[in-house]
C-alpha cells in the first residue's frame, strides 16, 4: 500500500489512458480469444492510440507551448508527462508489434490465412502484383521529386506516405535525392491474392510491398535506393471560437477541412527506415526524436482489419450472439405505448436488443395520435433506421425536434448529413447549446389519448432514456442500459431539459432527473456525503458505480472521505481513473475494477445504499470534469424495484462476481488479474448464457 505523504493524490489521465490500451493489448495476447478477434483487438489498440496522440498528447504538446512550467491536474510537470508518455508509448507500440509479428500472424498462417512478405513473392506473385499495380494502383498516385519547385506536401493526418530516395537527374537536369507519394484512402491496405496463386487457403500481401516493388515505375529514369512507408498523426482537436459564432455548422464544416493538416504530433516510419529520412521527416513536420515511432510491420495495423472482410472462417471468430427481445415483444405497433404505460421496461444492451428502440420510433412516426417527437442525437451513424424513423415522422406532419451535437467527436460530419436531411423533411434540427456538448440520451414521444374514466382527450408523454447513443450498430458491441417509461414526474423533467436546450429559459427544477452542468454534480457529491454520515453512524454505507473514466477532482476527494469514514466503495472504471485505491488512511475502502472483453463497457450506473432504500440512477455521465461540469448530461433515477434490482445485479454485482475479463487497480495504477480470473467464466459470458436461456 501507498502511504498519502508518499504519492500524490491524484494518478495521471494519460498514464492511466496508455494503461486501458495495455489491457486492450493483453486481448490479443489471450490466446482464448478467437484469433480473428485477437487481430481485431490489435487494431483496437492502433485506433485507440491514434486518437490518444490526436487529442491527449496535442493537448498536453499545446500546454507546454503555452506555458513551459504548466501542471497536469495530477501535479505532474507537462514536459515530464509526455517524457513519461512517450517512454511508455514506445514500450506499449513495440509489444503491440511483438505481438503481430510472434503471436497472431503465426497462428492465422497456421490456419491458413498467410500475409506474403516481398522478400517471399513467387515469380507468379510478382506478376500479378505488378499488373495490379499499374492497373490498380499506379493511376490514382501523385509522385512529388522534392526541389525547390516541389517542397515537402504537408501529408494528410494518418494518411499512408512513402518517401522513396532516388539517384541520378531527371530530364530538366535536377538532382533528385527525396521523393514523396501519398496513397488515397480509397486503397484497400490489404489486397487479397488469386487463390492458384497462394499455397494458403487466404492469401494477401499489404499495399505497402506493392509500393516497394514498383515505385520505381513512378519515377522512371532515375534509381530508387529505398522506399519507406511513413505515417504523420496531427492534432485532430476543433477550434471553435464560442464568442465569435454565427452559424455552427458552418463554422464546424470550416475546421474539418483543417482537421486534417493541424499540427504534427507523431511521426512513425518502419523499423528499417534510414536515419537520414527519419531527421528529414522529423524536420519537415516539426517533430522531435522522442514522438518518432519504428514499427516492425505496417505503419498502421487499424487496416488489417480488412482481412476479416475476406476470410469467411467462422469458428475464428466470437460465436454468434443474436440479442433478446422482451418477452411477447409486439414489433411496431401501438401496443408498445400500453406496455409502457402498464410498467417501465429496462433494456441492457447488447444482451438485450436494440429493435425495440427503433419500434417505438417507427410506431410513433406512423401512429396519428402521436403529435410529437422529440430526441438528442450524438452518434448514430450514417445509415439509421431509427433516423429514417424521424424524417418519416416529419413528413407525416407530427411536430419533430431533433437535438443534433455537432460536435460529437469524429461524427462531426455524418451529423452535419443528417442535419440537412432533416430540414428538408421539415423537423425542427437544434445544434445544442454552443460551449456545452449535449450529450444526453433523451427521447421523448407527446400522444394524444383517452384519459381514463373520462374519454376526454389528453396529452400523455412517454421517453426512453438511456446510457447509450442511438446506434444500432454499437449496440450490438457496447454495453449500455435504456429505460422506457411513462412516469409523469420522469417524462416532465426530460420535457423541461429539452425547453433548456431548444429555448432560452433559466434552470428549472427537476423533480426526478439530475441534470449536468446544474444538479448531476453537486447530487453526486450530496450522495456520496449522505453514505458517509451513514457509516459515522454506525450504518450500512456504499457507493457503488459503473462508468468509463473517473477524472473529477472533487469526486473523488469525496469518495476518499467515504471511504475513510467507512463506506464500501466498488468502482467499476474501464478507462483512466485518477483515483488511488487502496491507500491505508486515504483509501482502504475503496476498490476499482476494469472489465475488457468481447463487448465494450459503456453503462454508467450510480448506486447509492442509502440506509436500505437503494438509490439507483443510470446516466450518460462519466465523472470527468467535462460530463458534469462542460456538458448537458443526465441521470435517470430507476423507479421500478425489480428494474432496481436488475441492475444492481447486472450491471454491477456480476462484475464482481465472475471475473473472466477483469483487471484489478492497485494503488500506483497498475493492473492485475483477480486470482482465478482465467479459470472463470466473464459477466459477459453469463449474461448472454442468462438471454439464451430465457428465450429457450
Amino acid at each position: 500500500m501507498s502511504h498519502p505523504a508518499t504519492a500524490p493524490r491524484l494518478l495521471n489521465r494519460e498514464l492511466g489512458t496508455l494503461e486501458f490500451n495495455r489491457r486492450v493489448l493483453f486481448q490479443a495476447l489471450d490466446d482464448t480469444n478467437p484469433l480473428l478477434e485477437r487481430l481485431r483487438f490489435l487494431s483496437i489498440v492502433s485506433s485507440n492510440m491514434d486518437e490518444f496522440f490526436e487529442t491527449r498528447v496535442a493537448t498536453l504538446q499545446d500546454m507546454l507551448e503555452a506555458d513551459p512550467a504548466s501542471r497536469t491536474p495530477d501535479g505532474m510537470l507537462v514536459s515530464k508527462a509526455l517524457t513519461e508518455i512517450s517512454e511508455r508509448a514506445h514500450a506499449l507500440i513495440a509489444d503491440q508489434y511483438r505481438v503481430l509479428q510472434q503471436a497472431v500472424l503465426p497462428a492465422l498462417d497456421k490456419q491458413g490465412i498467410r500475409l506474403y512478405r516481398l522478400p517471399d513473392w513467387t515469380d507468379a506473385q510478382r506478376a500479378w502484383a505488378q499488373h495490379y499495380f499499374e492497373t490498380e494502383v499506379s493511376p490514382l498516385l501523385t509522385p512529388i521529386g522534392l526541389d525547390p519547385a516541389h517542397p515537402f506536401p504537408r501529408v494528410i493526418n494518418k494518411n499512408l506516405v512513402f518517401a522513396v530516395q532516388l539517384g541520378g537527374t531527371d530530364a530538366f537536369g535536377r538532382n533528385i535525392e527525396l521523393g514523396v507519394v501519398q496513397t488515397p484512402r480509397t486503397l484497400p491496405r490489404v489486397v487479397p491474392l488469386p487463390p492458384e496463386l497462394c499455397d494458403a487457403r487466404y492469401g494477401f500481401m499489404l499495399l505497402s510491398s506493392c509500393m516497394q516493388a514498383f515505385a520505381g515505375q513512378l519515377f522512371p529514369g532515375l534509381e530508387v535506393l529505398g522506399v519507406h512507408q511513413f505515417r504523420v498523426t496531427r492534432n485532430s482537436e476543433l477550434f471553435i471560437d464560442d464568442d465569435d459564432i454565427t452559424n455552427l455548422r458552418a463554422a464546424l464544416q470550416g475546421e474539418l477541412r483543417a482537421r486534417h493538416f493541424g499540427d504534427a504530433v507523431r511521426l512513425e516510419v518502419a523499423a528499417d527506415c534510414p536515419h537520414a529520412v527519419i531527421d528529414r521527416l522529423l524536420r519537415e513536420n516539426n517533430i522531435v526524436p522522442q514522438d518518432c515511432y519504428r514499427v516492425d510491420g505496417p505503419v498502421n495495423l487499424v487496416r488489417l482489419q480488412e482481412i476479416l472482410d475476406y476470410v469467411n472462417e467462422p469458428q475464428l471468430l466470437f460465436s454468434p450472439y443474436l440479442p433478446a427481445l422482451p418477452r411477447d415483444w409486439p414489433g411496431v405497433d401501438t401496443e408498445i405505448f400500453d406496455r409502457i404505460r402498464a410498467r417501465d421496461i429496462l433494456l441492457h444492451h447488447p444482451y438485450d436488443a436494440f429493435a425495440p428502440v427503433v419500434d417505438l420510433v417507427k410506431t410513433a412516426a406512423r401512429d396519428p395520435f402521436v403529435v410529437a417527437i422529440k430526441q438528442t442525437i450524438y452518434r448514430t451513424g450514417g445509415n439509421s433506421e431509427l433516423m429514417d424513423a424521424l424524417i418519416e415522422a416529419a413528413r407525416n406532419g407530427k411536430e419533430v425536434t431533433v437535438v443534433l451535437e455537432l460536435m460529437a467527436r469524429l461524427d462531426e460530419e455524418t451529423n452535419i448529413n443528417w442535419s440537412s436531411r432533416l430540414e428538408a423533411a421539415g423537423a425542427h434540427v437544434v445544434f445544442g447549446v454552443v460551449g456545452f456538448k449535449c450529450h444526453a440520451k433523451m427521447l421523448l414521444i407527446v400522444r394524444r389519448e383517452a384519459a381514463e374514466g373520462t374519454g376526454r382527450k389528453v396529452l400523455r408523454m412517454y421517453a426512453h432514456l438511456g446510457t447509450g447513443n442511438y446506434h444500432a450498430r454499437t449496440a450490438r458491441l457496447y454495453t449500455d442500459f435504456g429505460l422506457m417509461t411513462a412516469n409523469p414526474e420522469i417524462c416532465e423533467d426530460a420535457r423541461r431539459v429539452f425547453l433548456q436546450i431548444t429555448g432560452s429559459s433559466q434552470a428549472q427544477e427537476l423533480r426526478r432527473l439530475w441534470q449536468a452542468p446544474f444538479t448531476l454534480h453537486a447530487n453526486v457529491l450530496a450522495a456520496i456525503a449522505r453514505e458517509a454520515d451513514h457509516a459515522r453512524s454506525g450504518k450500512p454505507a456504499r457507493v457503488w458505480a459503473r462508468i468509463n473514466a473517473l477524472l473529477e477532482p472533487t469526486v473523488i476527494e469525496a469518495l476518499y472521505a467515504a471511504s475513510q469514514a467507512g463506506v464500501e466503495v466498488r468502482l467499476l472504471v474501464r478507462g483512466a481513473c485518477m483515483l488511488r485505491p487502496g491507500v491505508e488512511g486515504l483509501s482502504d475502502n475503496i476498490r476499482v475494477r476494469s472489465t475488457i472483453g468481447r463487448f465494450l463497457e459503456h453503462s454508467r450506473v450510480f448506486y447509492f445504499h442509502n440506509g436500505g432504500e437503494a438509490e439507483v440512477y443510470i446516466s450518460s455521465a462519466d465523472w470527468m470534469e467535462r460530463n458534469l461540469l462542460r456538458r448537458v448530461e443526465i441521470a435517470v433515477p430507476l423507479l421500478d424495484n425489480k428494474i432496481k434490482a436488475q441492475v444492481i445485479r447486472e450491471g454491477l454485482r456480476m462484475q464482481w462476481q465472475h471475473p473472466g475479463n477483469a483487471w484489478e487497480m492497485d494503488s500506483e495504477g497498475n493492473y492485475h488479474r483477480p486470482r482465478g480470473s482465467r479459470s472463470r467464466l466473464s459477466c459477459h459470458q453469463v449474461l448472454m448464457h442468462s438471454r439464451m436461456e430465457r428465450k429457450n
